[in-house]
């Protein structure tokens, strides 16, 4: 009988009582643990096997004679003390036995939460002393696992500062450190409590003091790596596994710096907890600080950069521990960076060699990121102008270009950026580089300055001046096709064939610029032939692209020119996740009769079309059902839309809205500087309307649904006003402005609806851009 707390409960018998770490690991023992027979069948593989062929990837690992040991070299030779080899001790059998009891325990039903507190408490009770080899051992860490999640605050503390002195090795193991992240999870929850507070960073403080003796073994090893980045986030107080501080997908990157998403490192979006700012601030400089010697190994380092990288992000607008950071990854002295020396000029040509290694240029896009606006400018100036070219002709370096242009502070440097690039797009998209390009396009768009300059390199580098510009998009579109070819003259449109990434992505930002920059680009799209048009809307990337230019400020002629050539193909678009948005855009900027042939289409597929994912939110918002009930009605409803459009943005559009009012059913997700407030006012005018439009129609009074939501933001006065301008056509646009001013004053008041991020992922899309971004692109 093996008692827990108050509790006794039996030991289960094994059918092999002479237990022994090697047959326990290979599963002999059935009532052990009742695991997954795939985790069977990999534990049968042996203890030595998973403790050693199993770590090639780390840098250090269990030896075959059970000591730690580097299993692989450095580039650059290690100058920090090294750690004494520490002799790995089995887990007795009397041990294991016990966990395998204690793991069917836990695992079964029948225990409720007190005794499982009470249960877990004791046994790790029972671990203390023997936590480096109870963590390390692939199957015995499983339970472990679980003790810590399901035990109390001052049981998890004890185990930590228990083994607080063996927390590097258990760190980098490949079991131990998952125990490690396991139990900094649990600390997460905790250190939300005020009573803990204490407690959980004491606990915290000492493993930190642990670490930054030696932390370059801990941040060089793949395990190892993990658990600081884990560490430095709980510090932190944000999620352990957030992307925007541990991994931050490709996808994520580029949509940021091409201007279609805000950026994350300002903190919004990021749930942040209580954290402990002053510890990590104690564990960064120390870590530095003892670190400082092995800088050209943790620059060039794989898991070592990861590490840095989360410290860089975690530290974003915190300039004091930035000017200290920061130049010390550049290679200057300390006693340097007290003069005001952060970039050495002795060490720029160093600088730019590393840029051509993978793990610095990481590095150094988010030192670009992150770098205050003095510190960016020293670099920019001192590192990377006069070699922007060469930086961005390399396969690693011209993603830090990327990143520098991405982040320019203002016109003037990208004035200085042109005069290096600008000459050479051709050349850089044979290279395919094409992703220097995209940025630069951004940058200029963001910063207002030589937007004209940007959109005529680009149309000469793919169509020269004795072609017809009707080729520009189909270039673009098709980037590595197009600059693969031999006979470029020759190239035609390529059959079956997903568009190019990139591509599509500059293609968007282009038609973000004003309508005098962007002709040669809407000659081009309206030109295309009707089957290719029919393929780009297919295309996931494509379609965005005819998304863009139909959300631009060209004329309503040139939109309705592209429009028709999708007709008879709407219904079977509609289908499609991707091409349903590409639908609603063509309604957007249809006219009437354009708008009822889309109707007419969707109505024949309507069953179908309601039955998928997207279909009903599209049904809804073309107001499908309403054209199949009451076609007088709906359009109705739609002319009455169209006239309160173009009459606000008279009223309150730029100069462009005001200019184009009468060329196109205005989207002010495009035009207007501040998209998510004139979303609301549209959103209240649509309403309005729509009140209006049951009132005259049907005669009767409002749902009570439509009254609720009216009631709060026009009164009844108001609605009166709307009647009698529809009836009467002389007052009809004084009494439009009366229903705008209404619903302008209610949206001033409310919230921002969406951000742009939360708009992004509404769409949804199945077959959207982000899956070729999953794996960074090196272009």
């Amino acid at each position: 009988m093996v008692s827990f707390g108050s509790k006794a409960l039996p030991l289960r018998r094994h059918k092999t009582h002479n237990l022994t770490e090697d047959n326990l690991m290979a599963g002999e023992d059935n009532s052990y643990c009742r695991r997954k027979k795939d985790t069977r069948r990999k534990a049968a593989k042996g203890h030595r096997e998973f403790e050693g062929d199993h770590r090639q990837k780390g840098l250090y690992g269990w030896g075959p004679d059970g000591t730690v040991k580097p299993e692989k070299p450095f580039k650059h030779k290690s100058t920090s003390e090294p750690k004494t080899s520490r002799l790995r001790k089995q887990v007795d059998p009397e041990t294991a036995k016990y966990f395998s009891e204690i793991a069917n325990v836990i695992e079964g039903n029948e225990v409720d939460l007190e005794e499982r507190l009470v249960i877990c408490g004791n046994a790790l009770e029972e671990a203390r002393g023997k936590e480096l080899e109870l963590a390390t051992d692939y199957i015995i860490s499983h339970t472990l696992q679980a003790l810590l999640e399901g035990c109390d605050v001052d049981h998890l503390c004890r185990f930590l500062q228990s083994c607080a002195k063996d927390f590097p090795y258990i760190a980098m193991d490949r079991s131990g450190s998952h125990v490690a992240e396991t139990a900094f999870k649990s600390l997460s929850l905790h250190l939300q409590d005020k009573e803990s507070y204490t407690l959980v960073e004491e606990t915290l403080a000492t493993i930190c003091k642990v670490i930054v003796v030696n932390p370059v073994d801990v941040m060089c090893n793949c395990y190892g790596s993990h658990v600081i980045r884990s560490l430095l986030c709980l510090c932190k107080g944000v999620p352990l596994d957030s992307p925007e501080f541990h991994a931050t997908k490709s996808s994520t990157v580029l949509a940021e710096r091409l201007n279609f998403r805000p950026p994350q490192l300002d903190g919004n979006g990021v749930p942040h907890q209580q954290g402990l700012p002053e510890l990590l601030n104690f564990f960064v400089l120390e870590m530095f600080k003892c670190a400082q010697k092995d800088i050209a190994i943790l620059q060039v380092e794989q898991y070592s950069s990861l590490v840095l990288q989360t410290v860089l992000k975690l530290l974003a607008g915190h300039d004091e521990e930035l000017w200290h950071i920061i130049p010390l990854l550049l290679g200057c002295k300390k006693e340097n960076i007290k003069e005001g020396n952060f970039v050495e000029i002795d060490e720029v040509r160093s600088i730019v060699d590393l840029m051509k290694e993978t793990a610095y240029s990481h590095l150094m896009e988010v030192i670009l990121e992150v770098a205050p606006e003095t510190l960016y400018n020293e670099i920019f100036t001192k590192v990377f102008r006069n070699s922007l070219f060469e930086v961005s002709s390399h396969h690693c370096g011209n993603f830090a270009v990327q990143a520098l242009v991405s982040h320019a502070r203002c016109q003037g440097q990208v004035e200085f950026i042109w005069e290096e690039l600008g000459p050479k797009f051709k050349d850089l998209l044979e290279m395919g580089r094409s992703g220097v390009i995209a940025s630069l396009l951004a940058a200029s768009q963001r910063l207002d300055t030589h937007a004209q300059k940007c959109c005529q390199a680009l149309a000469a580098a793919v169509c020269p001046a004795s072609e017809p510009p009707k080729c520009i998009v189909p270039r673009i579109l098709f980037l590595e096709s197009y600059f693969c070819c031999e006979d470029k003259s020759n190239w035609t449109w390529p059959r079956g064939v997903k568009m190019h990434v990139l591509g599509s992505l500059i293609l968007q930002t282009v038609f973000k610029y004003l309508s005098g920059f962007i002709q040669p680009y809407v000659s081009s799209i309206t030109s295309m032939e009707t089957d290719h048009v029919l393929e780009a809307a297919k295309d996931a990337g494509g379609a965005r692209v005819i998304e863009a230019f139909l959300s631009s400020n060209a004329s309503k002629k040139h939109k309705q020119r592209l429009v028709v050539k999708l007709r008879g193909h709407f219904g079977e678009l509609a289908m499609h996740p991707s091409g349903s948005f590409t639908v609603e855009k063509c309604f957007t900027a249809s006219n009437v009769s354009l708008r009822e042939t889309i109707m007419h289409e969707l109505l024949a597929v309507r069953t179908e079309l309601s039955k998928t994912k997207h279909g009903p939110h599209l049904l809804r918002r073309l107001d499908v059902d309403r054209f199949a009930a009451r076609p007088d009605q709906w359009r109705l409803k739609q002319s009455s839309k169209e006239s309160a459009y173009k009459d606000f943005y008279a009223t309150f559009g730029s100069k462009e809205t005001q200019s184009s009012k009468t060329d196109s059913f205005v989207d002010p997700s495009y035009h207007s500087s501040h998209p998510n407030s004139v979303k609301a006012m549209r959103k209240e005018i649509d309403q309005c309307l729509a009140s209006v439009t049951k009132l005259n129609v049907s005669g009767h009074k409002r749902h009570p649904e439509g009254a609720e939501q009216g009631s709060e933001k026009f009164s009844k006065q108001a609605l009166d006003e709307d009647v009698l301008k529809i009836k009467n056509k002389e007052s009809k646009k004084k009494k439009n402005y009366g229903s705008i001013e209404h619903a302008t004053a209610a949206a001033r008041d409310k919230e921002p609806s969406q951000s742009v991020d939360k708009m992004e992922k509404k769409r949804s899309r199945k077959d959207g851009l982000s899956k070729p971004f999953t794996k960074k692109l090196k272009v």
